[in-house]
């Protein structure tokens, strides 16, 4: 290592410590978040969106509302600043909806606008465009934002082209992701169907999507989701079809995604007719560890980033608390680790132990057909 690098990773390490110490003053941690919303499946018994209260001592979550106004609301993205929640309907009809969020409380902002494809499976928000990864049809649309926050239509819709060597899963392009990088800059949308990272910037006149670059990995691994490290220029890349996670180093000058290595996540010691299916991965607010979901087997991996975040290692395993682990979030703090558990319908949390990001169960709460989980 040079001099250039070692004064890089020095620098890196002192902005972790920072926001590890930053993070353990936030008034109110571990739960400084004051509201909980969750995703649901209504075509699964789900109640759309449930509104729940978070305990300032221990993060506990208690349900206080429900709104199903829309139908399978399984992704949900919030911008702080304007306290509007989005939520897509993860339906043959793919919509996209925003709420005015409030004391507990959720107020329509006009009415669910289509986002021009089927089965959206993520949105996210970027350059004042509401982004959606439309998994039925294989392609990304870009909303144009009102000035109170609600989407409006047309959508511009980026169809993604490509298969993959699955015969059941993989015929087509099915995004699954799209999120922009830390830049703001570019946006990245992972595509199960067609085994790639695609990259792509806003057209600065119209908002749509502009194919960029395309970065290919595995053949039939089926990535699902993507996490950016939160100092490092380092991307994980998980599979739902295979039980991998490939470490990428990001250039956010040049727009270009590099697989570095790969990583065997939840494959290992599973039960005889159970196959895994990982879901999402996600970086501790400090960077020093991260969590790997992994379904069927029902397992969260700890990895530690010790050796640096290009050579994660797999620390611990332990049991998700419930059936088929789709998301994970952690408090503003880092020191809870909440899982949404689809199949069982609860939302399990966990203390992450901050020397090594070991997991211990802390508590649940029943949310039939639960999808994904912001915190306010």
């Amino acid at each position: 290592m040079n001099g250039a690098e070692r004064t890089e990773r020095t620098e890196r390490t002192e902005r972790a410590g920072r926001a590890e110490r930053t993070a353990r003053a936030e008034p109110g941690a571990p739960g400084g978040d004051r509201w909980a919303y969750i995703g649901s499946f209504t075509s699964g018994g789900g109640h759309g969106i449930t509104v729940a209260s978070v305990d300032p001592a221990d993060g506990a979550l208690t349900p206080v509302t429900t709104v199903n106004s829309l139908v399978n609301p399984s992704c949900l993205a919030l911008v702080r600043d304007t306290g509007v929640l989005y939520a897509v309907s993860d339906a043959d009809q793919g919509r996209a909806a925003a709420f005015r969020t409030g004391d507990g409380r959720l107020a329509p902002l006009g009415e669910p606008v289509d986002v021009g494809g089927a089965g959206p499976a993520y949105l996210s928000v970027a350059a004042g465009r509401l982004l959606t990864a439309n998994y039925g049809t294989g392609s990304v649309s870009s909303l144009a934002l009102r000035p109170d926050g609600s989407p409006a239509g047309p959508p511009a819709v980026l169809a993604h082209r490509g298969a993959g060597p699955d015969p059941e899963r993989q015929t087509g392009p099915h995004a699954h992701q799209v999120l922009p990088d830390p830049s703001g800059r570019w946006l990245l949308s992972v595509d199960l169907g067609t085994d790639s990272v695609r990259v792509c910037a806003l057209d600065p006149d119209s908002g749509a999507p502009r194919p960029h670059a395309e970065t290919a990995l595995r053949a039939g691994s089926g990535p699902r989701h993507l996490a950016f490290h939160p100092y490092e220029d380092v991307v994980y890349v998980l599979h739902e079809l295979m039980p991998r996670l490939t470490v990428c180093h990001w250039d956010p000058g040049a727009g270009r995604l590099e697989p570095v290595t790969e990583l065997k996540v939840g494959g290992e010691d599973v039960p005889a007719g159970v196959r895994a299916y990982p879901s999402v991965v996600l970086f501790a607010p400090d960077g020093r560890f991260a969590w790997a979901a992994v379904r069927g087997t029902n397992r969260i991996h700890t990895l530690s980033l010790a050796d640096g975040a290009d050579r994660p290692r797999v620390t611990g395993v332990v049991s998700c608390g419930g059936d088929w682990p789709r998301d994970l979030v952690t408090d503003a703090s880092g020191r809870l680790l909440y899982v949404v558990n689809e199949w069982s319908g609860d939302v399990t949390w966990f203390a992450v132990d901050p020397a090594d990001g070991g997991l211990s169960p802390a508590g649940a709460v029943r949310v039939p057909a639960a999808a994904c989980l912001v915190f306010s």
